[in-house]
């Protein structure tokens, strides 16, 4: 029973996370269209870089993007089967 309690506190958290506008947007387009960084996904929502990375930052803490680095660039990705078809619900 504790262990289905900390799944469900663990995807509402997850959840919390990504109910924010700006999120929902930058999960939609990195599982549409690949890995970004930092930069490109600031000039697609054309919002600051800082405010990007704070979303990013948060989004990577709760489990939900991935990154790879090459070189000086961070690629942020969604991998979670579970997050890519959560958000396949959602989207739809």
């Amino acid at each position: 029973m504790r262990k289905e309690i900390d799944n469900l506190e663990k995807t509402a958290e997850v959840l919390k996370v990504m109910a924010h506008p700006i999120r929902l947007k930058i999960i939609k387009n990195l599982i549409d269209n690949g890995p970004c960084n930092v930069g490109s996904l600031q000039e697609i929502f054309n919002i600051p870089q800082p405010t990007v990375s704070s979303h990013l930052g948060k989004l990577k803490r709760a489990g939900v993007l991935n990154s790879d680095r090459n070189g000086t660039e961070i690629f942020y990705k969604v991998d979670n089967k579970f997050i890519i078809s959560l958000a396949k619900i959602i989207f739809d």
